[in-house]
């Protein structure tokens, strides 16, 4: 898919003129969920999820047979700060390890049927440390607004997005405190298994660029390119793109909902197309859960990334969308509604 804009103001117009769901989808399916051979309401929030699914397909009665992961990598100046516990060649060695059919979002993309893609974005190059300066200049940004557009298979009908980089919760607390506010000690967790020093300095750095970006704070995606990460920006950019095409989308853990939060402060209504996967062990994610008005699918304690809690939420949706498509009504069944 070719990326629909050339520059930040071609992607502010995409935003502002995405589609929504198709109402008569919703409203046979909210019917046909009224008919099925089980008591009103007993299968909980399987059925909202189902009809909210039907809404953003066009079908009464969806189908949900093509899911699409994408993970996107990116390294970050920031970690110059010592604000993680690993490397920034792990990024790198990771990647190679998704290559390789190795990690946890591999096992669990093979067991929901759901086609992987890892992109790579400059790892060699990393972002500019945003308590200095800027992440990314304007063209870094939208290039990687447009790879993660780009990714999208405009025949995916669900999509999760998920991520790698050393140093990127950092990224995503000074993401979350810039678009929401608050002290940045709220919104910094131990990530990849920081000590009280480290959490110190991870405090300090999201304060640090939040303080020197603060002319940034009234734009969205300003604040995206002064303190975000390339693969963030990709996620976004990926997002914005199953929007255009009404494809559903499953949110990860607090990183990607960083990502996510900088579409929703943009545009209201932005993430209509999207429910949370799970509530991450990263301490602010319900914070930021929260802020965006998401109810998590799971709890499961998870903290990896990768996209690993939302693929593991897939199967819920799938679970969701098979009964209301597969069940069989009471007239079909020649059951009694009673």
């Amino acid at each position: 898919m070719t990326a629909a804009f050339a520059d930040l103001d071609g992607f502010r117009n995409l935003l502002a003129a995405a589609p929504g769901p198709v109402p008569e989808a919703a409203e046979g399916a909210r019917a046909r969920d009224g008919m099925l051979t089980k008591p009103p309401g007993s299968l909980g929030r399987l059925e909202e999820l189902a009809i909210w699914y039907a809404g953003w397909r066009g079908a009464a009665r969806p189908r949900l047979e093509a899911p699409q992961i994408l993970i996107f990598a990116g390294n970050h100046g920031v970690t110059a700060q010592g604000i993680s516990a690993f490397p920034a060649e792990v990024t790198a060695q990771m990647v190679g390890n998704f290559a390789g059919g190795g990690a946890a979002i591999n096992q669990l993309a093979q067991l929901i049927g759901a086609r992987l893609q890892v992109h790579a974005l400059s790892l060699e190059v990393p972002t500019a440390d945003f308590t200095t300066g800027p992440a990314m200049r304007m063209d870094e940004l939208v290039t990687a607004l447009q790879t993660g557009w780009e990714a999208v298979d405009p025949k995916a009908d669900l999509l999760v997005t998920g991520e790698m980089g050393i140093g990127n919760t950092t990224v995503a607390a000074a993401l979350a405190c810039a678009l929401f506010g608050g002290p940045a000690g709220d919104w910094v967790g131990r990530g990849t298994g920081l000590d009280d020093a480290g959490l110190a300095r991870k405090a300090a750095a999201v304060r640090a660029g939040v303080t020197l970006h603060a002319a940034a704070l009234g734009d969205p995606l300003e604040v995206l390119r002064c303190l975000g990460g390339r693969e963030l920006a990709a996620m976004a950019g990926a997002i914005a793109a199953a929007r255009a095409h009404r494809i559903p989308v499953i949110l990860d853990g607090f990183i990607c909902c960083a990502a996510a939060a900088v579409l929703a402060r943009a545009m209201p209504g932005a993430l209509d197309h999207c429910v949370a996967g799970h509530l991450s062990a990263e301490g602010a994610h319900g914070r930021l859960l929260d802020a965006l008005g998401k109810v998590p699918l799971l709890d499961l304690g998870l903290r990896l990334g990768e996209g690993s809690g939302a693929a593991l939420a897939i199967g819920v949706l799938q679970g969701a969308v098979a009964c209301h498509s597969g069940m069989a009504t009471f007239g079909e069944a020649g059951v009694s509604a009673g």
